[in-house]
């Protein structure tokens, strides 16, 4: 047997990472220098760790069983061991004796059974077993392979897709160090990709950056690298926006660097200003200013055309962890510590505070009109927020575990659906997906058909559907009016990230595995 402490370490840093404590993750994986180590994480399936401790359970459970001679104590099943108690010698032995002791009985009261039975006494019970079928899917909800194309090419998981707003290009962003751009025409089930490797410059050459993308965005201007070669920056990528026109894609690193790209997989301006990892980038809608959240506390709008940051906030006391724009010149921004703050490109600092989490603020989101603002935590709540009060206006508590992002539909004023109802879908652990009436403050609709986690979900441009992406492996569409599942897809790893292309005809989806998946869902509506 050969146990190293990198295996160790990288198996509980993707245990951090798939529970959701990303910013754990980020600091244990610093500490133990996940990022020197030659594992290759596309190799390692989902929930590893807890695959082997489970193994190793019953593998103590086995030797309660057995005895010294290495005969089987009667072949039957113990009562399960708790992780805690598994490692304890003295509970083991305890479980062992007490499993004697009851097999040793039951000999006895079956002799005196099997006495009583040759005097014509029927001693037989009568047992009732339980039995509980697997949830069955409708066969005509599941999307048959034909209409499932998987790209791959990542060498690590892909925490992150998005389409591009005019084309079908679909962005995704990796652990392996790159982003990649895959061009699917409306008829081919495969897909040319662009490369954008994350580098940086050491000693004239440019070399892994050891940092992850934590967010990707298109927009404008040329920046050349200064030196003579790049060297991938070997940490994950892991978030994508591009900018409205579909022109350009910014991708924000562990490394602390922002980068704007063109759709032809040209690398256009490097941004740096933050000191430590980039969370979130975002593009403002006319596309002129680029906008970060970084581990470092603050927040930065970028001039895009220049590369120059215009303003730096440094209004969170710790990592800020989602931001998003209300106008083209303000924005609000959410932290570990708790706190949201709106600000205002010109102004030294926030035009609103709001409190009232109790535990780290994951993602905000404003509504399409601009007017209320939600937010979502490992509190298990999410809240509204309006410009007109500092108390929240509504605070809804359903979820039982983190919720970890938050989408508001495409609909309702200033949409292209104007006349449809505004909804608010939030993710959680508890791997439930909720509807939210946000006017009356109330759940329509709870969408349970998924068995772990929920990373993700997107509504389609519509407003009709909504694709959600769990660590089940699963991507589900439902229908948001009635709340039922209308399609369902499983596959190869726990999903990340879905989203749908500006025709709402194709759902995007990143996994663990390293695979990205795109479901055509043009003859199934």
């Amino acid at each position: 047997m050969s146990i190293s402490s990198d295996e160790v370490n990288f198996l509980v840093y993707r245990y951090l990472q798939e529970s959701g404590f990303t910013h754990s993750a980020f600091t244990f994986g610093i500490e133990s220098h996940i990022s020197q180590s030659n594992i290759n994480g596309a190799l390692v399936p989902p929930a590893a760790l807890i695959s082997i401790i489970q193994k190793g359970l019953q593998y103590v459970e086995a030797e309660i069983s057995i005895n010294e001679d290495g005969t089987i104590l009667d072949n039957r099943g113990i009562e399960a061991l708790s992780l805690i108690d598994a490692v304890m010698p003295d509970v083991v032995q305890s479980r062992s004796q007490q499993l004697r002791e009851k097999i040793a009985a039951e000999k006895v009261a079956n002799a005196a059974k099997a006495e009583a039975q040759i005097n014509g006494e029927d001693t037989t019970n009568n047992v009732d077993t339980n039995h509980v079928d697997a949830m069955e899917v409708d066969g005509t909800m599941e999307i048959p392979p034909s209409k499932a194309t998987v790209l791959r090419g990542h060498e690590s998981e892909v925490f992150i897709c998005a389409w591009n707003p005019t084309s079908d290009m679909l962005a995704s962003g990796s652990g392996d160090s790159t982003a990649r751009i895959w061009n699917l025409t409306a008829n081919n089930n495969s897909a040319n990709q662009l490369v954008l490797r994350h580098c940086i410059r050491e000693g004239g050459q440019e070399v892994p950056s050891n940092k992850d993308v934590t967010s990707l965005d298109w927009n404008v201007k040329s920046q050349p690298w200064e030196g003579d070669q790049e060297v991938p920056s070997n940490k994950d990528v892991t978030s994508l926006d591009w900018n409205s026109e579909g022109t350009l894609l910014a991708t924000g690193s562990y490394d602390g660097f922002a980068r704007i790209w063109s759709t032809d997989g040209r690398l256009v301006t490097t941004l740096g200003q933050h000191k430590g990892p980039i969370f979130a980038l975002k593009w403002n809608k006319k596309g002129n200013y680029l906008l970060s959240a970084g581990v470092d506390k603050t927040t930065i709008i970028w001039d895009a055309h220049s590369g120059e940051a215009k303003q730096q906030f440094p209004f969170h006391s710790a990592p800020a962890l989602d931001v998003d724009w209300q106008t083209n010149t303000s924005f609000a921004s959410c932290s570990t510590d708790m706190c949201i703050h709106v600000c205002k490109l010109g102004v030294d600092k926030p035009i609103k505070t709001f409190q009232g989490h109790s535990n780290e603020v994951n993602a905000i989101k404003w509504d399409p009109s601009g007017t209320l603002l939600a937010s979502c935590s490992d509190d298990m709540t999410l809240k509204i927020w309006s410009m007109k009060q500092d108390s929240c206006v509504h605070d809804l508590q359903a979820h039982t575990k983190e919720i970890y992002t938050i989408k508001w539909s495409p609909t309702g004023p200033g949409t292209n659906n104007p006349n449809a109802q505004l909804m608010l879908a939030s993710a959680s652990f508890d791997s439930t997906v909720r509807l939210w009436d946000v006017e009356r403050g109330v759940c329509i609709h709870t969408l349970t058909k998924h068995q772990e986690p929920v990373y993700s979900v997107a509504f389609s441009p519509d407003g009709k559907y909504l694709a959600s992406g769990s660590f089940d492996k699963c991507v589900h569409i439902w229908n948001t009016q009635s709340g039922q599942l209308v399609h369902s897809y499983r596959g190869t790893g726990g999903i990340f990230e879905v989203c749908w292309n500006s025709t709402g005809d194709r759902v995007g989806a990143s996994a663990s595995d390293g695979s990205v998946c795109v479901l055509d869902l043009r003859t199934l509506k």
